[in-house]
């Protein structure tokens, strides 16, 4: 028989809340889907595209990480869309025990000072120094190390790549001091507290921001109109929105092959986290302005 995952009766077991925050484009998304140990936020090259604060769940022997995902923080648009991804942000630092602020290492902007400014001073705060193997010249990262170390009393600095397993479990152990003692908040088999309606929606979302790239404008998004189970067979019917009748060729592309591709790759994923066969069926539609409309936000989840 294997022994459990969770022992709860061990002293000290610790339970708590991690943000983690940056502005966009450091790599939070892969450190959360590195950190829980499977894939629940959506990664891209294109800003802008975690929308929603996405919970993920690691359960140890000895301790429970909840990580909250949080949209990067948005500077350069004034759009609705944009002022609730910053509401996303900044409610979350009120509500979490740890932050994990995320840099690119060796590099620190403008807007990286502006996310640090919203983080309340007192939080247990880890700098993370994320995407170490890109740093050509590792000789230079001792002396950038230091200056953000003057930024603020960070309670750790930690130079890692998200991508090397070996760097994720040792900032595991170096964040778990930091949670509260307490009983988990979730049974040990759950990796997130989002819907599977919800992670279907993310997953097509990316596959539309991967083959469109630069072409089609952040403004674009995923409804999912109907989540059908059949046994393990589930029917997916889902409709991406743009915003201008020229985005829905982009999204579409010759001969319809753009947004077969889109549905294969989204399907192939969604086969993998649920675990069983997928039948995916998606549209394209226009609603101009969806992206400036409050009402039409919170219509499509968004917070």
């Amino acid at each position: 028989m294997n022994e459990p995952a969770v022992d709860i009766s061990l002293p000290g077991y610790r339970c708590g809340l991690i943000a983690i925050v940056g502005r966009p484009n450091v790599g939070k998304s892969t450190l959360m889907n590195a950190l829980v140990g499977q894939k629940i936020s959506i990664t891209s090259s294109k800003a802008q595209t975690t929308r929603h604060r996405i919970t993920g769940i690691n359960t140890t022997k000895d301790a429970q990480f909840i990580f909250v995902d949080t949209p990067g923080f948005q500077t350069r648009h004034d759009a609705a869309l944009n002022r609730s991804l910053n509401r996303a942000v900044t409610s979350t630092l009120t509500s979490v025990d740890v932050i994990l602020f995320v840099i690119e290492a060796g590099r620190f902007g403008p807007d990286d000072q502006k996310v640090l400014d919203l983080i309340p001073r007192g939080m247990p705060t880890l700098l993370i120094a994320n995407k170490l193997d890109r740093v050509k010249d590792k000789e230079t990262l001792f002396p950038f190390m230091q200056q953000m170390s003057q930024l603020r009393e960070f309670v750790e600095l930690v130079p890692l790549s998200a991508t090397h397993p070996k760097d994720v479990e040792r900032l595991l152990e170096t964040i778990k001091p930091y949670l509260p003692e307490g009983k988990p908040i979730y049974d040990e088999d759950d990796l997130t507290d989002r819907s599977s309606r919800f992670l279907a929606a993310e997953i097509l979302r990316e596959k539309v921001f991967r083959w469109t790239g630069d072409e089609l404008p952040y403004t674009s998004t995923v409804l999912i109109d109907k989540f059908e189970e059949e046994g393990r067979l589930k029917r997916i019917f889902a409709t991406i929105l743009v915003e201008r009748d020229s985005q829905k060729g982009m999204v579409i592309g010759k001969d319809g092959s753009k947004l077969k591709q889109i549905n294969t790759d989204a399907r192939i994923d969604m086969e993998k986290l649920f675990d069983g066969p997928v039948y995916l069926e998606t549209f394209v539609k226009v609603k101009s302005g969806w992206a400036d409309n409050e009402a039409a936000l919170r219509a499509y989840g968004y917070e």
